[in-house]
């Protein structure tokens, strides 16, 4: 059964009311000329059992101005800071311990013989035990809308938000986490964040229904 959250909207907070400087996890500068939308400011932290993130892409991450390049951007959550779980990857490589992926892709279907292109944002996110050696071989636990899963991910321009649910047994935990991103072409970029364990849900982003910090927009259906 869906649970049933507030419309998103993502902020930073100190103390119990007062709105802190955003502090960003990881910032990127994308090239003039990339050919697909990328992360250039990323957000992202604990919020009970979920990571949340907001994420702010270069370019419109999905729809018409993006057409068949739209993103197809990964972030890697190591969520227990360790790479004796996860993925497994070549010796030295940044994301070995990876446990969860986590697939941000800008859809565009053409099914429809005669009639319009139907584009929509579309979010995957995969385990990654030990015997995955890619993130293909990692376990489906979520693919996600922003038109039917408005709960857990929408869309405002260039920026994204999302909640990834991490109550599944198989995924570990610890004070610790790591966030590794790859843009096409650059070199990986690593942050640590706050791990499940150890009040790190109370910091970072948070999600709201009502606030003084306005609303992400309803998916059109």
């Amino acid at each position: 059964m869906k649970r049933s959250l507030p419309l998103l909207v993502c902020t930073l907070l100190a103390g119990s009311s007062v709105v802190a400087k955003e502090r960003s996890t990881f910032k990127y500068t994308a090239p003039v000329d990339g050919e697909r939308p990328v992360v250039v400011d990323a957000v992202i932290a604990p919020q009970g059992s979920d990571f949340a993130m907001r994420l702010r892409f270069d370019k419109e991450p999905w729809g018409e101005a993006c057409k068949s390049r739209c993103a197809n951007a990964t972030l890697l959550i190591d969520t227990d800071n360790s790479k004796q779980t996860g993925l497994r990857l070549a010796q030295g490589a940044p994301g070995n311990g990876a446990d969860l992926a986590v697939i941000i892709q800008g859809v565009r279907d053409y099914a429809s013989e005669g009639g319009s292109a139907q584009t929509w944002l579309r979010v995957k996110v995969r385990l990654l035990g030990s015997e995955a050696s890619t993130i293909d071989d990692g376990e489906l636990l979520a693919e996600l809308s922003h038109k039917h899963d408005t709960d857990r991910i929408q869309s405002d321009g260039k920026t994204v938000y999302l909640l990834i649910d991490t109550t599944h047994a198989s995924i570990p935990s610890a004070r610790k986490a790591r966030v590794i991103y790859q843009p096409p072409g650059g070199k990986p970029l690593q942050a640590n964040i706050p791990g499940m364990i150890g009040g790190g849900g109370g910091k970072g982003v948070r999600i709201f229904k009502d606030g003084n910090w306005g609303k992400a927009p309803k998916a059109t259906p």
